[in-house]
């Protein structure tokens, strides 16, 4: 479980397919991890199955692979990086799975006053769970929902301190980014749906 409140940027250092997946080297600050504890890379939760003084390491299965974006990811790239919510801790954000629902493409990124407003296309499913001013996570950062402009629209609002603390002050019109819906969200359609289904038999 995690919050969305991004604690640290890392870098991939190294990319390498293995027997088990995917692996990846991320250079990071931290530097008291332990082997299986999970962190969110980019809002993917991973086990750590490697790591030393500010690296470690993680690795994709090809069911991972086949619902995000890491894949595509190469050495160099930033990676907005969060551990594990910890009894105590304040919950800043909103409760976070680490559990990615889709991938969407970001069509607009605008800057409007001391606010930058970026546009994505979501992946079909999703906009049904968006709630404007609702929570939304995207690459692993919690969110409010700013507007839904169109179908299948989803508008962020993206204040400095996010810009400077979080990848997004690189994204661009064409980038594809993790999502992932209020938990509350996902649990109420379920239980709407289950209970139209036990209407119908």
């Amino acid at each position: 479980m995690f919050t969305g409140l991004i604690d640290d940027v890392g870098s991939i250092a190294r990319v390498a397919d293995t027997e088990a997946g995917r692996e990846f080297r991320i250079d990071c600050r931290y530097r008291d991890l332990v082997d299986g504890e999970s962190i969110a890379v980019n809002g993917a939760c991973l086990t750590v199955v490697e790591h030393g003084p500010e690296w470690f390491v993680v690795r994709a299965v090809i069911t991972t692979l086949g619902r995000t974006t890491i894949g595509e990811w190469q050495a160099g790239r930033r990676v907005n990086l969060e551990r594990a919510l910890r009894v105590g801790d304040r919950l800043g954000g909103h409760f976070v799975q680490g559990h990615v629902d889709g991938v969407a493409v970001v069509e607009g990124v605008r800057q409007s006053g001391d606010a930058r407003l970026v546009d994505l296309a979501l992946p079909p499913g999703l906009a049904e769970l968006m709630v404007q001013h609702g929570s939304v996570t995207v690459d692993g950062v919690s969110l409010t929902v700013n507007d839904l402009p169109g179908p299948g629209m989803l508008q962020l609002s993206l204040i400095d301190y996010t810009l400077r603390h979080t990848t997004f002050g690189g994204l661009a019109v064409g980038d594809r980014v993790h999502v992932e819906a209020d938990m509350l969200g996902k649990y109420v359609q379920r239980l709407l749906g289950e209970s139209s289904w036990s209407s119908e038999r």
